[in-house]
């Protein structure tokens, strides 16, 4: 068993299962206010998509059709996946760079936000298996690079401007937007490069291209701990304000 298998086992005992528990906890437990919570649903949703075909690809079962289709679907959850990052990355932006513009933040809008990018996704792919370079390079390459990287550059310009956010909420946003950055160019993009335009570098090279792709999913999950207030952030802010007052009473 190749180190490749070894990852996509890993992803069927770990990390789905630890999705499936984000997805209850965002259920259940985290309050709208505190996440994006619509866009990071559906993003793992794309990945549960993503490692349930994992598991077909593993197995592979004798018909052969139902084994190329799992690639089919796997590409999907890969693009669906992709473009719920970038709606992530834009509703942290424009937090930041427009925070009158709560567009992206209402409930209805990013129910719409969301079919659409399942639509376009549904619509997409079978056009990218035609026209394989092209749309290939377009939409999972050319597109997703300038919106990440204009996100990114975005907030850092207006943090200074933001006087209504807190400073912990712009560290939970530039944290975010950072994360998601190393995601896509670190994990994702190599991978769908090398697919895209069909490379064949060394094979200790390409195991590790793929074996990062592969740990993505887990990326994903530590979003969860980003974007949300956690209770250490109280913490920390009280013992800032004491810090303060000790000082200010020595003096």
């Amino acid at each position: 068993m190749g180190p490749i298998h070894v990852m996509m086992w890993i992803n069927i005992g770990v990390c789905l299962p630890l999705t499936i528990l984000v997805i209850c906890c965002l259920c259940c437990v985290v309050r709208r206010d505190q996440v994006p919570v619509i866009y990071y649903t559906n993003l793992l949703i794309s990945n549960l998509i993503q490692m349930c075909t994992i598991f077909i690809i593993v197995a592979k079962p004798d018909d052969h059709e139902t084994y190329m289709m799992s690639f089919v679907i796997y590409y999907f959850g890969v693009q669906a996946s992709l473009y719920f990052k970038l709606c992530i990355a834009l509703e942290r932006c424009f937090f930041i760079t427009r925070p009158l513009t709560d567009f992206m933040r209402q409930t209805r809008s990013s129910v719409l936000v969301c079919i659409l990018v399942w639509a376009l996704c549904v619509a997409s792919v079978p056009v990218a298996i035609v026209l394989r370079y092209f749309l290939r390079v377009l939409i999972l390459i050319l597109v997703p690079a300038f919106l990440f990287i204009i996100c990114f550059a975005a907030t850092l310009k207006g943090l200074r401007a933001a006087s209504t956010v807190s400073t912990e909420e712009k560290r939970r946003i530039v944290g975010t937007l950072v994360l998601l950055q190393l995601n896509y160019f670190l994990m994702i993009l190599p991978a769908i490069t090398e697919l895209t335009f069909e490379f064949h570098p060394h094979d200790t090279l390409r195991y590790v291209v793929f074996i990062l792709f592969l740990f993505s999913p887990f990326m994903d999950l530590i979003l969860f701990f980003l974007m949300q207030k956690m209770p250490t952030d109280k913490r920390l802010a009280g013992l800032c304000c004491c810090s303060r007052c000790s000082s200010s009473s020595s003096v």
